[in-house]
């Protein structure tokens, strides 16, 4: 599978496409404005307790207070708060947690009241990025990711990813790790660990390492809601999870940003520098690689699939419902057969989407009915394969009696939601538009007033085919009536992408004379 990543970088921000096979799955886009990413470490001050919830309100520098559920803090929320308290006294010179005597750890069923104390400041990490009306969602488990290894503080246990199925990797992976290690913290051997040497480990041990050392400098005489730790740029992060994948090509289009991310690169995948390039066309990089077309395809409310069949995806406050449409072409032969092809090509489209939109919550499919035990249990197995690939978390319930497929999927950024409908040019979105009969009526009032204004010898008026057709019609046409009339020359031309409403008078320089 050929995966590409084309970064379209500007001062505004960054707009990341992951295309597999030549097919847009994800798109990423980040604001640089924009604050609290997923990630992303701060100091922050408790306000208040919502004790029917078990949870505090937090004030983290957001405009909105963060949210906090005492099934967030972890079982170690006592020996985070004293490393906090000691860090902003300058009681920590760096992360070496090795003289660090652990606190005693809480309860999965206590309350949230007897560990915090209004106007108490604590480290939180960002667990979901602030959506609509709500600010961000918090967690005090703290983990700082790397490129092969999750860094846990508190902990001393060593764990492997369950996508690396060998078992003499796995038992190679933690013991090289139990021995790289230092005391009171813990590590999580992420996917793209298999196979790596342990000069590789080594290195991103350390680099992980340096970080939590900035963590703690950066809590010194901290204030509430300052970053303590940032995320990478969201193309970082996108690499660095994407690590276990081949890529045959980086593609940006900002020297700046190209250097930054080949030193980037260098150090956290050599291998992939061969791939980076920096674009440097005149046209937008997504243009030219097709993907301005397919994401105005394709984030829709209808989404076409092969043959006639589609997609209707609706949003609502509680919930996403994806209705999937045979269309008006039902094939000859085995209506159960069409029923199930349909489904199995909208189930890998779906997975697509749900991608692609970064949709969260409850998912509801209505797919066409199936009788066929077999071919329900067919339908789910594609729908669980074309899944596999994303790394939100998900869970797919059976297909229900009334033909309802149920997905839960995990939500920590809003949804991507990008507008593919224009506002009509006529009407101005109104809804309404003149009477085609009064555009001749206008045009040429609108050349009685540049004539009276800019006293012009020559002018060229470009406007639809058919009103230029309708202009020139007769030996005695609108041209000759208005050189006889206003002693003007007037050529007119016409531009087939042009309204029917619109037109344009250009003088003999080509520059539009705007009145």
């Amino acid at each position: 599978m050929a995966n590409e990543l084309i970064i379209d970088f500007s001062s505004a921000g960054e707009k990341i496409a992951l295309v597999q096979d030549r097919k847009l799955v994800e798109l990423h886009q980040e604001d640089f404005s924009s604050k609290f990413s997923v990630g992303d470490l701060y100091l922050g001050v408790v306000k208040k307790f919502k004790q029917e919830l078990n949870a505090a309100f937090v004030d983290v520098g957001h405009q909105r207070d963060a949210f906090l559920h005492y099934q967030d803090m972890g079982p170690h929320i006592r020996s985070l708060n004293k490393l906090t308290r000691m860090a902003l006294q300058g009681g920590m010179k760096s992360g070496d947690l090795s003289g660090f005597k652990l606190e005693k750890e809480t309860l999965k069923t206590g309350k949230i009241t007897e560990t915090l104390k209004k106007g108490q400041k604590i480290l939180v990490q960002v667990a979901k990025e602030p959506i609509s009306s709500k600010g961000p969602k918090l967690s005090m488990e703290i983990s700082i990711p790397g490129k092969y290894f999750i860094l846990v503080p508190f902990i001393s246990t060593v764990t492997v990813s369950k996508k690396i199925e060998s078992q003499e990797e796995r038992t190679r992976l933690k013991n090289l790790t139990l021995s790289l290690k230092g005391p009171n913290y813990g590590l999580i051997c992420r996917t793209a660990a298999e196979g790596k040497t342990v000069q590789d480990l080594h290195r991103d041990l350390m680099e992980l390492q340096d970080k939590w050392d900035t963590v703690i400098r950066n809590l010194k005489n901290a204030n509430v809601g300052d970053l303590i730790l940032g995320e990478n740029r969201r193309s970082q992060m996108v690499l660095r999870d994407l690590l276990s994948q081949e890529f045959t090509a980086i593609v940006t289009n900002d020297k700046d940003f190209y250097e930054e991310l080949r030193q980037y690169l260098s150090k956290l995948s050599p291998e992939l520098v061969k791939v980076l390039k920096h674009y440097k066309g005149k046209e937008p990089i997504f243009s030219q690689f097709g993907i301005d077309k397919q994401i105005k395809m394709l984030f829709g409310k209808s989404v076409a699939l092969q043959g006639g069949p589609y997609l209707i995806i609706e949003h609502t406050e509680a919930l996403h419902v994806i209705d999937v449409n045979s269309g008006n072409k039902q094939k000859q032969g085995d209506n159960a057969d069409y029923a199930l092809n349909v489904n199995l090509e909208a189930a890998r489209e779906i997975a697509r989407q749900l991608r692609l939109r970064d949709m969260g919550g409850i998912i509801v499919i209505d797919f066409i009915d199936l009788r066929n035990p077999n071919h329900k249990k067919q339908l789910l197995d594609e729908l669980k394969k074309a899944m596999s690939s994303d790394r939100a978390k998900h869970t797919i319930l059976p297909m229900s009696k009334f033909g309802l497929v149920q997905i839960t999927r995990q939500r920590v950024r809003p949804e991507t939601n990008i507008t593919t409908t224009e506002v009509c040019p006529m009407c101005k979105g109104e809804g309404k538009i003149e009477a085609s009969i009064l555009i001749t009526d206008e045009i040429e009032h609108k050349l009685l007033q540049i004539i009276k204004t800019a006293h012009p010898k020559h002018l060229e008026l470009v406007t639809h085919p058919f009103v230029e057709a309708f202009f020139k019609k007769g030996v005695f046409n609108k041209p000759w009536k208005w050189w006889l009339k206003h002693k003007t020359r007037v050529k007119i031309s016409s531009d087939p992408n042009y309204h029917y409403g619109e037109y344009h008078f250009f003088d003999e320089s080509e520059e539009e004379i705007i009145i």
